[in-house]
């Protein structure tokens, strides 16, 4: 039994590793920024070659102990380990050590917990802490101390203190999961409604820290907060794009992706992921001075394969090239399509050459033709301003008389399932076809 201390935030990092493993030098960079991002002071880190997991510590007994050694000199009040623990793992090394131990997950989460600024998005980091939590329920606390086994005179509240504190756990699951479906619903609503309204969708997805949040400010006017840190948003933006040669589009920023980006938080957040599962497009946001890019970006490819995304079609945008030393370009596959983009959000260069790849890539057959509406065809009208499609117009008594100017995609479905409004949109788009 010990108190769990809950002072400051000097930390000493254990960053597991096996061998032949290319990458360990990149993740302990990413680990160490992990643990700053969550406001942590990292005192030191110990290297620990896993090869077999201890199920007891994960790593073996003879680093735990060194481990213990060095939190005690350095006077941590936290160990971080770069490795998701099992509950009975995090307990052992909390009593060996005795101070708190927080893994991979833990930490993600409390960084998601403190960046969080929407309701929606502090529902669902709570969602997840507490699904975390739920499986390392403990007599850790003082407030157990009354229950130190099943001997006769040993028997207290400690176990009816647990057993309470799981029913409140659960209670206070079943009433997140239940306000979140409400604000869930009510999201689905607007998304359904850019839908009716067929604007384009594209979302912004990529590694943490590859500059999602600044292309998007560079292309809207969302004004998100960016900065040089992972996880600088999680919260998810929609914003209007205007300008680009297809008309207008939705343009949503997503939460940044990280390898072993815990389950229950991906499931938790469904609220921002979705924007990225309901896009037309992906803008698919890399680190182009980053030599680990390209694995990176098949860390990005898993995470959206687990939220049924991994099949819609991408544009790779390569940002930071003033760091990489290169030109602002496009990449055109073998059709002339573009399949990525050169460009820096930061400095705002190459910025035009992505509005163009993305009024190709939205765009398709173009309808540009005048077009007459009756007054009974309110509904059409409306749908077609909606959309974008209406570049000019005039009403008389007669009715709309419309100037169109729209990809033929957009104008296609716009008629509602109406005899007499699909009979009017088939004469405007008979010409191009």
């Amino acid at each position: 039994m010990f108190d769990r201390q809950k002072k400051g935030e000097r930390a000493v990092l254990v960053l597991p590793h096996s061998r032949g493993e290319g990458d360990a030098a990149r993740r302990a960079e990413e680990f160490v920024e992990l643990a700053k991002s969550a406001g942590a002071e990292v005192l030191g880190s110990i290297p620990a070659r896993v090869e077999d997991p201890n199920p007891r510590y994960y790593i073996g007994t003879g680093k735990a102990d060194e481990v213990a050694e060095a939190a005690r000199a350095l006077e941590a009040d936290v160990v971080l380990v770069d490795h998701l623990l099992t509950p009975v793992q995090e307990r052992n090394l909390e009593k060996l050590l005795n101070i708190r131990v927080v893994d991979r997950a833990g930490l993600i989460l409390d960084i998601f917990a403190q960046r969080a600024r929407s309701h929606e998005g502090k529902l669902e980091v709570e969602l997840a802490q507490l699904k975390h939590i739920a499986t390392r329920l403990v007599r850790g606390w003082t407030h157990l101390d009354a229950q130190r086994g099943g001997a006769i005179g040993n028997r207290g509240p400690g176990e009816t203190q647990l057993e309470l504190d799981r029913r409140l756990l659960a209670e206070r699951v079943k009433m997140l999961t239940k306000r979140l479906e409400k604000v869930q619903t009510q999201r689905g609503q607007q998304r359904r409604s850019r839908m009716r309204n067929t604007v384009p969708r594209v979302a912004l997805v990529g590694y943490t820290n590859a500059g999602k949040s600044t292309l998007f400010n560079a292309l809207t006017t969302g004004e998100v907060y960016a900065a040089d840190q992972l996880f600088a948003t999680l919260d998810p933006t929609v914003r209007k794009l205007e300008d680009l040669s297809c008309g207008p589009a939705v343009l949503a920023d997503t939460v940044g992706f990280i390898r072993d980006l815990p389950h229950d938080l991906v499931a938790a957040f469904r609220g921002t992921l979705i924007e990225a599962r309901d896009a037309d497009l992906l803008l698919h946001v890399c680190d182009a001075a980053d030599d680990e890019r390209e694995r990176l970006h098949r860390v990005v490819d898993k995470v959206l394969e687990e939220i049924d995304a991994g099949d819609l079609p991408q544009l790779l945008i390569m940002n930071k090239i003033d760091l990489a030393g290169t030109e602002p370009r496009i990449d055109r596959d073998a059709e002339g399509r573009p399949q990525k983009v050169w460009l820096s959000a930061a400095r705002g260069l190459g910025i035009d050459l992505l509005r163009q790849a993305l009024g190709e890539l939205l765009g398709g057959d173009r309808v540009q033709s005048p077009l007459h509406l009756p007054l009974s065809a309110g509904r059409l009208h409306a749908r077609l301003k909606a959309a974008g499609a209406i570049v000019g117009e005039a009403v008389d008594e007669h009715g709309w008389r419309l100037d169109i100017d729209a990809p033929r995609s957009v104008i296609a479905p716009l008629s509602g399932g109406n005899a007499a409004e699909a009979e009017l949109l088939r004469e405007l788009l008979g010409p191009v076809e």
